[in-house]
Protein backbone atom coordinates (compact mmCIF):
# COMPACT_ATOMS: atom_id res chain seq x y z
CA UNK A 1 0.00 0.00 0.00
CA UNK A 2 1.40 3.16 -0.94
CA UNK A 3 1.88 6.13 0.87
CA UNK A 4 -0.96 8.34 -1.07
CA UNK A 5 -3.81 5.43 -0.21
CA UNK A 6 -2.82 5.41 3.39
CA UNK A 7 -3.66 9.24 3.30
CA UNK A 8 -6.77 8.32 1.57
CA UNK A 9 -7.73 5.68 4.47
CA UNK A 10 -6.77 8.19 6.89
CA UNK A 11 -8.95 10.37 5.80
CA UNK A 12 -11.96 8.62 5.29
CA UNK A 13 -11.67 6.63 8.87
CA UNK A 14 -11.24 10.29 10.63
CA UNK A 15 -14.46 11.46 8.66
CA UNK A 16 -16.26 8.19 9.44
CA UNK A 17 -15.37 8.46 13.17
CA UNK A 18 -16.17 12.28 13.26
CA UNK A 19 -19.74 11.01 12.83
CA UNK A 20 -19.83 8.57 16.08
CA UNK A 21 -19.16 11.61 18.65
CA UNK A 22 -22.30 12.87 20.56
CA UNK A 23 -19.96 16.15 21.74
CA UNK A 24 -20.56 18.63 18.68
CA UNK A 25 -17.33 20.24 19.31
CA UNK A 26 -15.52 16.85 18.89
CA UNK A 27 -17.47 16.28 15.93
CA UNK A 28 -16.28 19.26 14.11
CA UNK A 29 -12.53 19.09 14.81
CA UNK A 30 -12.21 15.37 14.11
CA UNK A 31 -14.42 15.98 10.97
CA UNK A 32 -12.36 19.31 10.19
CA UNK A 33 -8.76 17.00 10.26
CA UNK A 34 -10.51 14.05 8.43
CA UNK A 35 -11.88 16.50 5.60
CA UNK A 36 -8.83 18.12 5.24
CA UNK A 37 -6.60 15.05 4.55
CA UNK A 38 -9.02 13.81 2.35
CA UNK A 39 -8.85 17.02 0.62
CA UNK A 40 -5.50 16.95 0.30
CA UNK A 41 -5.60 13.17 -1.11
CA UNK A 42 -8.37 14.36 -3.64
CA UNK A 43 -5.63 16.69 -5.24
CA UNK A 44 -2.76 14.63 -5.12
CA UNK A 45 -4.52 12.16 -7.15
CA UNK A 46 -6.18 14.36 -9.37
CA UNK A 47 -9.99 13.81 -8.29
CA UNK A 48 -10.38 16.85 -8.37
CA UNK A 49 -14.51 17.02 -7.04
CA UNK A 50 -12.88 14.95 -4.23
CA UNK A 51 -10.41 17.75 -3.58
CA UNK A 52 -13.04 20.73 -3.86
CA UNK A 53 -15.70 18.87 -1.90
CA UNK A 54 -13.88 18.15 1.25
CA UNK A 55 -12.31 21.49 1.14
CA UNK A 56 -15.55 23.16 1.12
CA UNK A 57 -16.33 20.67 4.48
CA UNK A 58 -13.11 22.43 5.46
CA UNK A 59 -14.30 25.55 5.29
CA UNK A 60 -18.29 24.41 7.03
CA UNK A 61 -16.38 22.89 9.76
CA UNK A 62 -14.41 25.99 10.56
CA UNK A 63 -17.41 28.09 10.30
CA UNK A 64 -19.36 26.55 13.10
CA UNK A 65 -15.96 26.35 15.45
CA UNK A 66 -15.61 29.71 15.16
CA UNK A 67 -19.61 30.06 15.95
CA UNK A 68 -19.57 27.40 19.02
CA UNK A 69 -16.52 29.35 20.74
CA UNK A 70 -17.64 32.95 19.98
CA UNK A 71 -21.82 32.79 20.20
CA UNK A 72 -23.22 33.72 23.35
CA UNK A 73 -24.58 30.82 25.13
CA UNK A 74 -27.46 31.56 28.43
CA UNK A 75 -27.68 29.42 31.28
CA UNK A 76 -30.55 28.74 33.78
CA UNK A 77 -30.29 26.52 36.85
CA UNK A 78 -34.31 25.07 37.51
CA UNK A 79 -34.93 23.33 40.00
CA UNK A 80 -37.89 20.87 40.18
CA UNK A 81 -39.55 18.54 42.40
CA UNK A 82 -38.18 15.04 42.51
CA UNK A 83 -41.84 13.33 42.05
CA UNK A 84 -41.91 16.22 38.38
CA UNK A 85 -43.72 13.88 35.75
CA UNK A 86 -41.27 15.78 33.27
CA UNK A 87 -38.13 14.24 35.41
CA UNK A 88 -39.21 11.05 35.31
CA UNK A 89 -39.96 11.23 31.36
CA UNK A 90 -36.45 12.39 31.17
CA UNK A 91 -35.01 9.73 32.78
CA UNK A 92 -36.98 7.11 31.17
CA UNK A 93 -36.10 8.94 27.63
CA UNK A 94 -32.07 8.40 28.59
CA UNK A 95 -32.03 6.04 30.58
CA UNK A 96 -29.57 3.44 28.72
CA UNK A 97 -27.33 6.88 28.56
CA UNK A 98 -27.42 7.41 32.23
CA UNK A 99 -26.61 3.60 32.96
CA UNK A 100 -23.85 3.96 30.85
CA UNK A 101 -22.32 6.81 32.67
CA UNK A 102 -23.64 5.96 35.69
CA UNK A 103 -23.83 2.30 36.63
CA UNK A 104 -24.54 3.37 40.21
CA UNK A 105 -27.47 5.70 39.86
CA UNK A 106 -31.26 4.24 40.61
CA UNK A 107 -33.95 6.65 41.28
CA UNK A 108 -34.99 6.48 44.53
CA UNK A 109 -35.83 9.99 45.59
CA UNK A 110 -36.40 11.34 48.95
CA UNK A 111 -37.37 14.79 50.72
CA UNK A 112 -33.63 15.76 50.74
CA UNK A 113 -32.94 15.97 47.35
CA UNK A 114 -31.87 18.68 45.11
CA UNK A 115 -33.20 18.19 41.23
CA UNK A 116 -32.12 20.43 39.37
CA UNK A 117 -32.13 20.92 35.64
CA UNK A 118 -29.20 23.06 33.57
CA UNK A 119 -31.20 24.69 30.50
CA UNK A 120 -28.71 26.14 28.08
CA UNK A 121 -30.56 28.58 25.60
CA UNK A 122 -33.58 27.03 27.13
CA UNK A 123 -32.67 23.69 26.38
CA UNK A 124 -33.16 20.92 29.08
CA UNK A 125 -29.40 20.12 28.41
CA UNK A 126 -28.22 18.69 31.93
CA UNK A 127 -29.71 16.98 35.32
CA UNK A 128 -27.86 17.01 38.67
CA UNK A 129 -29.75 14.99 41.43
CA UNK A 130 -28.18 15.32 44.75
CA UNK A 131 -28.31 14.68 48.75
CA UNK A 132 -27.45 16.43 51.25
CA UNK A 133 -24.28 13.87 52.90
CA UNK A 134 -24.89 16.13 56.16
CA UNK A 135 -25.48 19.82 56.58
CA UNK A 136 -22.23 21.41 54.05
CA UNK A 137 -21.73 18.25 52.10
CA UNK A 138 -24.22 16.99 49.06
CA UNK A 139 -23.26 13.91 47.67
CA UNK A 140 -24.42 13.88 43.53
CA UNK A 141 -26.81 10.71 42.52
CA UNK A 142 -26.56 12.02 39.05
CA UNK A 143 -24.66 14.99 36.68
CA UNK A 144 -25.93 14.29 33.27
CA UNK A 145 -25.35 15.83 30.12
CA UNK A 146 -27.60 15.14 27.05
CA UNK A 147 -25.83 13.80 23.95
CA UNK A 148 -24.46 17.12 21.79
CA UNK A 149 -24.02 19.17 25.03
CA UNK A 150 -21.03 16.32 26.47
CA UNK A 151 -18.48 19.67 26.27
CA UNK A 152 -17.82 20.79 29.78
CA UNK A 153 -20.01 23.74 29.76
CA UNK A 154 -22.80 22.71 31.70
CA UNK A 155 -20.40 21.59 34.89
CA UNK A 156 -18.81 24.61 34.73
CA UNK A 157 -21.69 26.41 35.02
CA UNK A 158 -23.66 24.17 37.83
CA UNK A 159 -21.20 23.97 40.19
CA UNK A 160 -20.16 27.15 41.09
CA UNK A 161 -23.83 27.97 41.67
CA UNK A 162 -24.22 24.73 43.53
CA UNK A 163 -21.83 25.70 46.15
CA UNK A 164 -22.94 29.40 46.29
CA UNK A 165 -26.51 28.72 46.69
CA UNK A 166 -26.69 25.48 49.04
CA UNK A 167 -23.78 27.73 51.35
CA UNK A 168 -21.68 23.68 50.87
CA UNK A 169 -18.18 23.09 51.40
CA UNK A 170 -17.58 19.64 49.16
CA UNK A 171 -19.47 17.86 46.58
CA UNK A 172 -19.02 14.27 46.10
CA UNK A 173 -19.38 11.92 43.43
CA UNK A 174 -19.18 7.86 42.49
CA UNK A 175 -16.67 7.62 39.62
CA UNK A 176 -18.91 6.89 37.01
CA UNK A 177 -17.46 4.98 34.26
CA UNK A 178 -13.91 5.85 32.54
CA UNK A 179 -15.45 8.59 30.69
CA UNK A 180 -17.26 10.15 33.36
CA UNK A 181 -14.47 9.90 35.28
CA UNK A 182 -12.45 11.62 33.33
CA UNK A 183 -14.75 14.40 33.21
CA UNK A 184 -14.94 14.46 37.09
CA UNK A 185 -10.87 15.12 37.03
CA UNK A 186 -11.70 17.95 34.26
CA UNK A 187 -14.17 19.93 36.93
CA UNK A 188 -11.84 19.48 39.45
CA UNK A 189 -12.90 16.91 41.63
CA UNK A 190 -10.36 14.46 43.20
CA UNK A 191 -10.28 10.93 44.25
CA UNK A 192 -10.82 10.00 48.10
CA UNK A 193 -12.54 8.13 50.29
CA UNK A 194 -16.26 8.07 52.10
CA UNK A 195 -17.78 5.76 54.22
CA UNK A 196 -15.25 2.91 52.63
CA UNK A 197 -16.05 3.38 49.38
CA UNK A 198 -13.52 5.26 47.10
CA UNK A 199 -15.39 8.78 45.29
CA UNK A 200 -14.55 11.68 43.97
CA UNK A 201 -14.48 15.45 45.54
CA UNK A 202 -15.05 18.88 44.70
CA UNK A 203 -14.19 21.88 47.35
CA UNK A 204 -15.54 25.17 47.34
CA UNK A 205 -12.85 27.42 46.28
Amino acid sequence: MSAIEILGYVGSVLVAVSLMMSSIVKLRVINLVGASVFSAYGFIIGALPVGFLNGFIVLVDIYYIIEIFTTKEYFRVLEVKYDSEYLKYFLQFHADEIKKYMPTFSFEPGEHWIVLFILRDTVPAGLVCAEYHDSDHLFLNLDFAIPGYRDFKVGKYVFPRMFERRKVKKIYSDPGNEKHERYLKRMGFVKTELDSNTVYALEAK
